[in-house]
This record gives C-alpha cells, sequence and structure tokens, in this order.
C-alpha cells in the first residue's frame, strides 16, 4: 500500500487523471442508461403510434369504405376521390394523406405508406433500403415477426424506425383486382400489399434534466474532491519531504553513531542509545572486577620497528584483546599508550562472583591468544614478540560520567582501580596477579600461589598477591617459536620452567661437542 501511495506521490498527474476518468465515466454511464430509456421510449411511441393508425385505417375500411361499397348509391371510394363529388379515399390513399398529415402536425414523428405497386397515375413511391429489406421480408418470409425495428441515429439524436406489413384484405382485393389503374390484378386475400413505417426521432439531452438532481449532485462532489485531492497531495508532497528529509536523517544518524561506537565499549553505547544513561555528570558506588594490562618492555621491544609497522601491530594487539574483552562481557574503559583497562559489573553485571569469575577467564584468554600470536608475529620478523602483565581486583569503585558539561569521559575512579594497576605492575610477562577478594571467586577454576604481603603506594593496607600458573609452565610447547626453511629450530627459553630450561641447554651443549653427529 505504501509503494502504491509513494507511486501516486511521484505521478501526481496520473492520479488527476484517474479521479478525471472516474468523475467522466459516471455521467458517460447515465448517458448510455438515457440513450436505452430513449430508445425504449421511442419503440413504445412508434408501437402505439402505429398500433392507433392500423386501427384508424381498419375501421375505416371496414366501417366507411366497406359500407359505401356495399351499397348501391353512388357514394365511391376512389384514390382520387377529391376528383369526384361524394367520393371518399380508399384506404391507401387515406393512409398516404394522413401520414402527411402527421408529419407535419408532429415534427419528431413521421408516418409512411409505402408500395412497390402504386396506381399508374401516382408518382412511384421511394423506398429506402430498410423499406425494401421489410418489405421483402414480410413477403418471402411466413414466419417473420409482426413488426421489423430500426434503431439509428447518433448519440445527440436517437430515430426508431418501426414496420408493419399492409396485408390484403376481402375488399382490398376486389377492388384492387377490378380497378381500371392497378398495376396488379391478381390480388389475393393475406398478400402483403404495402409496407406502413412509423418513425420517432427524439433528442437524448431531452430527458437529461430528468437527472438535475443527481448531476448538482455530482458536480458539487466532483469539485469537494478535486479540493480534497489536491489538499492530499500537498500533504503528502510535504510527508514525502520529511519523509526523504528523516531518511537523510537516519543515515546521518547512523554513520555517527557507528563511529561514536568505536569510542566505546558496547555495552555503554547501547545503554546511551537505549536511553537507560543520560550524558549528565553522575556516578554509581558499584562493586567492580577491575583489569589491567600492559605490555612488558613495550618501548625496548618496538624501538627498531618504523611507526607505521608500529601502529599496524598495535592495532592488532588492541583489536585481538578486545574481542577477547567483548566476548566475555567486559566493559573496556580505555586504552592508555599499550596498556588496556577494563571492568566488569556496570553497566551490565550477573553479580560479583560472576563478574570476577569472567574477568579472570579473559585475562587467561587473553594470554593464551598471545601466545599463539607471538608465533606468528616471530615468523613476521619481530624479534621479542609482546608479552603482556595483567593486574585484576575487586572490590568497590566509582563509575559514571566525569568530566565537564562539554566533555566527560565514563571511567572508574577509586582506590581498588589503582590497586589493579599497582597488581599488574608486579606481575611477570606473561603473568596474571589476582587480589584476595578476586581469588576468592575463582580459587576453584585457577590454579594461583600466594606471595609475600606487599604495601603499595597510595594503599593504606598491606595486600597478598597471588600469581595465577603462567600459560607457559602449564604448555612448555609453547616455547616453540618456530622452524625456518633451512630447519633451524627456535626456542623461547624464558617460557621454559627451570629444569626444563637446564635439560635443553645440556642437550644443546652436548650437541655442540666436537665428533658428536646429530641425525
Amino acid at each position: 500500500m505504501d509503494r502504491l501511495g509513494l507511486f501516486f506521490v511521484k505521478r501526481p498527474s496520473l492520479l488527476i487523471v484517474l479521479v478525471l476518468v472516474a468523475l467522466i465515466g459516471l455521467p458517460v454511464a447515465i448517458w448510455l442508461d438515457l440513450k436505452n430509456l430513449s430508445d425504449e421510449t421511442l419503440k413504445r411511441q412508434a408501437t402505439s403510434l402505429n398500433g392507433v393508425i392500423s386501427s384508424v385505417r381498419s375501421y375505416y375500411a371496414t366501417n366507411v369504405v366497406g359500407r359505401v361499397v356495399s351499397t348501391d348509391e353512388k357514394t365511391q371510394a376512389l384514390h382520387n376521390y377529391l376528383d369526384v363529388t361524394g367520393a371518399i379515399p380508399i384506404p391507401a390513399t387515406l393512409s398516404l394523406e394522413l401520414g402527411e398529415a402527421i408529419g407535419a402536425s408532429e415534427g419528431d414523428v413521421e408516418y409512411r405508406f409505402v408500395s412497390d405497386h402504386t396506381f399508374q397515375n401516382r408518382p412511384a413511391h421511394n423506398l429506402d433500403p430498410f423499406e425494401k429489406a421489410a418489405l421483402a421480408e414480410f413477403r418471402d418470409n411466413p414466419d417473420a415477426p409482426e413488426s421489423i425495428i430500426q434503431s439509428t441515429g447518433n448519440i445527440w439524436n436517437r430515430r426508431i424506425t418501426l414496420a408493419t406489413p399492409v396485408v390484403m384484405s376481402g375488399s382490398c382485393v376486389n377492388c384492387h383486382n377490378s380497378h381500371l389503374e392497378s398495376p396488379k390484378k391478381d390480388w389475393e386475400v393475406g398478400d402483403v400489399r404495402a409496407l406502413q413505417t412509423v418513425t420517432v426521432r427524439q433528442p437524448v439531452a431531452l430527458n437529461i434534466w430528468s437527472f438535475k438532481w443527481l448531476l448538482l449532485y455530482f458536480a458539487v462532489a466532483g469539485t469537494i474532491g478535486l479540493l480534497f485531492a489536491a489538499m492530499q497531495f500537498r500533504l503528502a508532497a510535504r510527508f514525502s519531504r520529511l519523509n526523504a528529509e528523516l531518511a537523510a536523517n537516519n543515515e546521518f544518524l547512523a554513520g555517527i553513531s557507528l563511529k561514536i561506537s568505536k569510542y566505546l565499549s558496547p555495552q555503554v553505547y547501547r545503554s546511551i542509545f537505549s536511553g537507560e544513561k543520560d550524558s549528565t555528570i553522575s556516578t554509581e558506588r558499584k562493586k567492580l572486577t577491575v583489569f589491567f594490562s600492559d605490555i612488558k618492555d613495550f618501548t625496548a621491544t618496538t624501538e627498531r620497528m618504523q611507526p607505521e609497522e608500529l601502529t599496524a601491530l598495535l592495532n592488532e594487539y588492541f583489536t585481538e584483546m578486545s574481542a577477547i574483552a567483548e566476548a566475555h562481557g567486559a566493559t573496556i574503559d580505555k586504552f592508555i599508550g599499550d596498556a588496556i583497562v577494563a571492568f566488569f559489573g556496570d553497566p551490565e553485571t550477573k553479580g560479583a562472583a560472576e563478574d570476577a569469575r569472567a574477568c579472570v577467564k579473559m585475562a587467561l584468554a587473553m594470554q593464551q591468544r598471545l601466545a599463539d600470536l607471538g608465533t606468528v608475529w616471530q615468523l613476521k620478523g619481530l624479534e621479542h614478540p609482546f608479552k603482556a602483565r595483567m593486574g585484576i581486583n575487586t572490590g568497590y569503585c566509582n563509575v559514571g560520567n566525569f568530566g565537564s558539561d562539554a566533555r566527560m569521559d565514563y571511567t572508574i575512579i577509586g582506590a581498588e582501580a589503582n590497586l589493579a594497576a599497582r597488581l599488574e605492575s608486579i606481575a611477570e610477562p606473561g603473568g596474571i596477579v589476582l587480589s584476595y577478594e578476586t581469588y576468592a571467586h575463582v580459587r576453584d577454576i585457577v590454579d594461583a600461589t600466594a606471595s609475600d604481603p606487599v604495601h603499595f603506594k597510595g594503599i593504606a593496607r598491606e595486600i597478598v598477591p597471588y600469581h595465577v600458573k603462567s600459560l607457559a609452565e602449564a604448555s612448555p610447547v609453547s616455547a616453540i617459536q618456530g622452524v625456518d626453511d633451512d630447519g633451524r629450530l627456535t626456542l623461547d627459553l624464558g617460557a621454559l620452567d627451570p629444569s626444563t630450561r637446564d635439560r635443553v641447554r645440556a642437550a644443546i651443549k652436548d650437541a655442540l661437542q666436537p665428533g658428536h653427529s646429530v641425525a
């Protein structure tokens, strides 16, 4: 339906044509009804008039001419009765003269008495094609109808012609067969002597004012319809422009929101655009699990790299870590140089325990992914692949919008957030350090070892760090950095536990002794 509406909105002239066709169509239908009405009226009039004339002629023939002829008096029935004193016209003459009288008095009615057998002293009758065909039909077809009707004319004037046969009676046969001027002497009773036609004309528009109230109604309705259509077109055009503007604005806003989403954590982005959070300076105190990580010796690792290579490598690192963080439900606070700050518990939370477990699982997944990426990066030429240190703490922080009315940042502050950063600073490369609050929630899913209590700057209480067993210890095979095309094996001895490292060194020294063959 909307497509159809837009189709006509874009083509207003087409809809105007359809409305005009609809308005014109009804008068045309009425006009056709008038035509049929006029034809039926004319038929009835012609039939009635023909019956009247036939009755008059029959009456005249029977009661006037018949009586006169049947007596011995001098009164005669003649075709030239005007030339003989006391004579009366024969029926045929009566019909001819009656037709002339009717035609003279009734402009829309014409009566004709025509025959192809006229008396010798009379002009021949001019029969039109319809009259000739009707006369032949009545004479040649025993089953011919009582009358034949022809409807002619145009859309403005209608013309109905009704033809009936003039049949010879006994008195007519005697008169015609004995008359000196009769062109035919062998008439019989029942023969078709002539043709009687009645033509009625009537303009179709003659009855038009019979529908004056209906026409007035349609004139008013059509005017109102056109005004309404014009108003609707204006509104539709306006709505079309508004829709186009809204579509353009929505497209622009969609592009802007997509760009903004790159600067916000998915959870924060969704909460802002869904209306759950306002863009006002406000904070809440919540129990969060805070995650800090950075790359060990980042500057030394990348000092020989070109800026373009460093940018690509760092962006790959952040992309991989962000995907893992998002998969585990973390809210990424910010990137600080090579460091990542994230937290669990706002704006979505599953409870303090589940948030802590999700954070630790995320950290383990990140370290595993870094180990895999290290192999890839080393094959690409990076001598010392990235190794991240991670610290995790669970505690109460202030979280929300911090900044000014013109510029604000959604972040966290508090001593517990600082503690996560301090724990990260004492972690080994590739290691994860937990506070006791976090360890208490995850002791069933990780193997961690407590170290000596530590006093951190800015933290009043003594902290016992818990070091999660490194992935390198759990999977010594990850120390293998790769094998080149010449069959040379590269090992990262720092990723091996001390006993394994000693065995590898001994094996290498033994292989390098003179006279030792390597298979």
